[in-house]
């Protein structure tokens, strides 16, 4: 892989991280149907708002009142390397916008404590998945604990231990499992995002960069992703805040300084214990 390749992967790993990790649909069995205000809406709340203690605390809580539910696990473990993401500093938008920014940043220092356990809520999440998916391929939930499954992986792969080709891999095959999740249900518009930041983050690339990644079995429009995020931003129950942010970027990217804006304070109105909004809407004054 040529340098500026394998720049082209680094920083397409990391803000598919930042933006698109906590991809989960509301398209859960019957078993462990996710309601209004559950513990697993609430979990996710939270983290938004940078409060992983309380995050893990309704997750462990779910899998306790769901055992059987794939999702249980694999949320715990997007806690994990959320909060792990977020005390090494890579969750600024301006790593996003800015490549310089991205170039200088610091050289990550994983938890080896964190790691583990990461590792294993994801193994046991990949288990309950596949003993679900066996009963029946047409769960959805459990399709869906594969995709994020999946994408923690990449993440995990590409930012921590720079493995970028094992990274683009587990992506490929998280695509894979998300467009059959929307086959199944068309309406599970948290699941878009996946399809919309692999398009919308291959699309800005040049040509030539896209052809390649054409032939890998890539989506590379970035009209079509812009339009994956949106419906996920507009009907997403667990994720519109991601592709919101997603959005911001896109807009600020592409000098849009007033949509970009308005999606921040909207995410900073939503979410005041994250500074993460706040300091990113200085670029509004």
């Amino acid at each position: 892989m040529t340098p500026s390749f394998r720049k082209f992967f680094d920083r397409w790993f990391l803000t598919i991280s930042a933006l698109g990790l906590l991809a989960v649909t509301p398209s859960t069995s019957k078993s462990a149907e996710i309601a209004p205000q559950s513990l697993m809406q609430n979990g996710f709340h939270s983290m938004y708002n940078l409060d992983f203690s309380q995050a893990t605390q309704d997750f462990d809580e779910w899998q306790k009142q769901h055992p059987q539910d794939p999702m249980g696990p694999v949320a715990h473990a997007t806690a994990l390397l959320f909060a792990e993401f977020a005390r090494l500093g890579v969750l600024e938008a301006q790593l996003f916008v800015d490549d310089k920014s991205y170039e200088d940043r610091k050289k990550l220092t994983p938890d080896p404590k964190i790691r583990d356990q990461f590792q294993n809520q994801l193994a046991m999440g990949d288990q309950l998945a596949a003993a679900a998916l066996l009963k029946n391929a047409s769960d959805t939930n459990a399709r869906f604990a594969k995709v994020l499954s999946l994408g923690l992986r990449s993440d995990y792969a590409a930012l921590i231990e720079k493995r970028d080709l094992a990274a683009l891999n587990y992506t490929k095959q998280g695509r894979e499992d998300a467009d059959l999740l929307l086959k199944e249900k068309p309406d599970a518009y948290d699941a878009y995002i996946a399809l919309g930041v692999e398009n919308y983050l291959t699309g800005i690339k040049p040509a030539p960069i896209r052809w390649m990644l054409q032939m890998g079995g890539m989506q590379t429009d970035k009209l079509q992703g812009i339009e994956q995020l949106q419906k996920t931003a507009d009907h997403g129950v667990l994720l519109a805040p991601f592709a919101k942010l997603l959005l911001a970027v896109a807009a600020f990217r592409d000098k849009d300084m007033n949509k970009g804006c308005n999606l921040l304070r909207g995410l900073a109105s939503s979410y005041p214990k994250n500074p993460l909004y706040s300091r990113e809407l200085v670029r509004c004054h």
